[in-house]
């Protein structure tokens, strides 16, 4: 190796010196150019990012939008009360966690520390209600009900209580206007969590979640949420770098949200609330015979239909509750009430929720199924005292026996033996155990045609779609069940629910003649709920057309301006022509003069002549319960259901509760019809008119309460003073204890056999 005489470095030294030389100029060239990237190319982004650094944004709550009746009441409301609330940051940022201040706090309010402390706590799958399930950046609630003093101690000692906040603050109010409780069609509201902030982040206006936001979470309140909440108004702050404030960077101020005008009609809603408690109330003093027991009557439903335009009147569902609970927080004492067994579960809405087996009020439309399969509406068909197909005889009610008779007459006194014979024959031309590739299935198909086996697309969340048993349906609850049922069909025991699992195992996806002929008088497998046989019956009233079910027919602006109105929707036709209509029109006509409800109408002294009701009534048969009493009726105006959950029979059970609603919608008392003591001789087709403020006007004479004892405002029924529950499986099911008892005559619409006890039919 050479040396270099002028400097003394090697050639290994130059070399390293240049490579040096050649990293540094890297670097400068690679920082130079970064520097460029966010000086130059991307400055303004990262000017205005930091400018943001001293802007503090404080979300102003919008106002919620009002619910309204279709005459302007005010169902869902706001109020404005003394609020108490607590940050969870400003708590972590002291040494003890807030906890001197919460106790500070509790006393204060004369509230426990304990409630103090779980009300700011927040949820999660281990952490029991109360607790927060809101953002943890947002104010939280500790109480709506504070006093003036109690808000003049917190504010005027602020170094005690830092991060504590006492404010008027607009809460939520369900005002029950003449009484109308409809919890569950309301729905409620509570805080957005903060992943649903986090997931409206990058939206702007209605669409994005401000921390304090309220959000519909059932009902109404839900579905038109968008509509309702508004827009949040934001105030930016300019704060230096100990968070003082130094002036303002600008206001977005809040816009109120759009009021709801629904077809419910306030005193109507009191009205069919009212008579739905006290039908229940009558059957829990009335004697079962069957099982030698007062019936249960543990939960019902009813609704009240315009058949023109599918529009909901009233809709009520029992047992109930205050939605008033929700308001600002729910106790834990109150969420436990309304989730526990022993309340039946009165959140749940039985209106669209609630599925049992219609009984006899399914055959309007075995009558339609019959006629499309080519069975005469001129023809006579055997009304036996029973049936005996295979091994299994299928009774009449009480054996009852009128011989040959007519679709019509069949229909009017509910006879069940014609419609097992049109069913049996039917399964027998479709090829019994032993089918076509196609059959016909024209009873099941008639049911689909009707609408059920599908949920109704009502403006309500969670709605059930019921179940018609047909053989896909047959074959997919085998693939789904063979398994277990081969599993104790091989258990070794000899008792009848192995003995039906064997058979089940075997072949249980075979359409049986006993599946059929139940299926034929609305039992065994199939499910409906109210707001399907509503649909159904008011389709027969408007001539064959079935609406999508609404409650919903305007949004309208907070200055009382039209946004947009909700017109009704045709979802389909019913499959009968006109002549079967009027013949089933004609027939369901003859059950209130002469059939099974005329106990209930006509000879209650009905003004038949006047105003002609339709009916059906049904009495379902449920394994292990008492029946469950079905009445299904319209006029030329509204469709009126009600279902009572071992409730006794059709008429029995509904009977009075249901004539009683059509005099107070026409103003019927002892047997004259009296226009001026009409709620609703017809429905409400206009909008309520508003002020300048965008109140709604409501008529003097549109605020007098329904007739008979309407509950009391704000004092709705609920779980707590509801009588004691115990449910006995599926939805319609409680327990009570009635004391009297007062016999009610039966309706024919007895069945005794389900096919999931029947043994397999030759």
């Amino acid at each position: 190796m050479s040396n270099i005489p002028e400097t003394g470095r090697t050639r290994r030294v130059t070399i390293r010196l240049v490579v040096l030389q050649v990293l540094v100029l890297s670097l400068l060239a690679t920082l130079g150019g970064r520097l460029w990237y966010l000086q130059i190319r991307n400055g303004q982004e990262y000017t205005a990012a930091a400018s943001q650094n001293h802007i503090r944004e404080v979300v102003e709550p919008a106002v919620r939008g009002e619910i309204l009746d279709a005459s302007g009441r005010v169902l869902a409301g706001n109020t404005t009360k003394l609020v108490v609330s607590v940050s969870r940051t400003s708590l972590l940022q002291q040494k003890d966690g807030g906890q001197a201040v919460l106790a500070r706090l509790a006393g204060v309010l004369s509230m426990s520390e304990k409630d103090v402390h779980d009300k700011v706590r927040l949820c999660n799958a281990t952490t029991p209600k109360p607790c927060w399930n809101g953002s943890p950046y947002q104010p939280i609630p500790v109480t709506t009900d504070a006093t003036t003093q109690q808000a003049m101690q917190i504010m005027e000692r602020r170094e005690d209580f830092p991060g504590v906040t006492a404010q008027p603050t607009a809460l939520r109010q369900y005002p029950s206007p003449a009484g109308a409780n409809a919890a569950q069609m309301l729905g409620y509201l509570s805080p957005v969590t903060d992943e649903e902030v986090k997931k409206t982040a990058r939206k702007t206006g209605r669409e994005k979640y401000q921390p304090a936001d309220q959000i519909g979470r059932a009902g109404l309140e839900s579905v038109y949420d968008d509509d309702l909440r508004g827009t949040s108004g934001v105030n930016r702050l300019e704060v230096d770098n100990l968070g003082r404030v130094i002036g303002s960077a600008g206001t977005t101020p809040a816009v109120s949200g759009n009021n709801l005008v629904t077809s419910i009609d306030a005193r109507v809603q009191a009205l069919v609330e009212k008579e739905l408690l006290e039908a229940m109330q009558v059957a829990r003093k009335t004697w079962d015979t069957v099982t030698n027991s007062y019936y249960k009557a543990d939960s019902g439903a009813a609704v009240v239909m315009d058949v023109r335009t599918g529009r909901i009147i009233a809709m009520a569902s029992a047992p109930s509750y205050d939605p008033n609970l929700w308001v600002g927080g729910i106790s834990a004492k109150d969420y436990k009430t309304l989730t526990d067994k022993k309340s039946n579960y009165p959140l749940l809405n039985r209106a669209i929720q609630g599925q049992s087996a219609p009984g006899s009020t399914f055959k309007v439309v075995s009558t339609s199924a019959a006629v499309q399969a080519g069975y005469s509406l001129d023809g006579h068909y055997l009304c036996s005292p029973s049936m005996t197909i295979g091994n299994r005889e299928f009774k009449n009610f009480e054996g009852e026996s009128f011989g040959p008779i007519t679709l019509e007459k069949a229909l009017e006194v509910s006879c069940d033996t014609v419609f097992y014979g049109l069913a049996y024959d039917q399964w027998q031309k479709d090829g019994g155990t032993r089918p076509k590739k196609k059959p016909a299935d024209w009873f099941y198909r008639t049911a689909h045609q009707f609408g059920l086996g599908a949920t109704t697309g009502i403006d309500l969340p969670s709605e059930v779609p019921g179940r018609v048993p047909d053989r896909k349906w047959k074959q997919d609850y085998w693939d789904a069940n063979h398994e277990d049922w081969c599993r104790q069909a091989k258990s070794g025991k000899h008792d009848y629910a192995t003995q039906v699992a064997a058979e089940n195992c075997a072949d249980g996806y075979v359409m049986r003649a006993g599946d059929s002929v139940n299926y034929s008088i609305g039992q065994g497998d199939t499910l409906v709920t109210p707001i399907q046989m509503a649909r159904i019956y008011s389709a027969l009233a408007n001539g064959g057309t079935l609406f999508r079910p609404a409650i919903a027919k305007a949004v309208v602006g907070p200055d009382g301006k039209l946004v947009r109105e909700i017109k009704p929707k045709v979802d389909g036709r019913l499959p009968d022509n006109r002549k079967t209509l009027q013949y089933i029109n004609q027939a369901t006509a003859g059950v209130v003069t002469e059939g099974t409800a005329a106990w209930k109408f006509t000879s209650a002294g009905w003004p038949q002549d006047k105003i002609e009701l339709h009916a059906k009534t049904g009495t379902a048969e449920v394994v292990g319960k008492q029946t469950t009493s079905w009445l299904d009726t319209y006029s030329d105006d509204y469709a009126v259901v009600m279902t009572i959950s071992q409730g006794g029979t059709g008429s029995g059970g509904s009977g009075d509760a249901i004539r009683k609603i059509y005099e107070g919608l026409y103003g019927v008392k002892d047997g004259k019809v009296d226009p001026k003591l009409a709620l609703l001789p017809k429905p409400q087709s206009t909008l309520p008119k508003f002020n300048a403020d965008g109140s709604a006007v409501v008529k003097t004479a549109d605020t007098d309460t329904a007739p008979g004892k309407a509950p009391t405002p704000g004092k709705a029924p609920t779980a707590d003073t509801a009588p004691a529950l115990a449910p006995a499986g599926g939805i319609f099911t409680t327990a009570s204890g009635p004391l009297e008892s007062t016999a009610l005559p039966p309706d024919r619409n007895a069945l005794w056999a389900d096919p999931r006890q029947l043994r397999r039919l030759a």
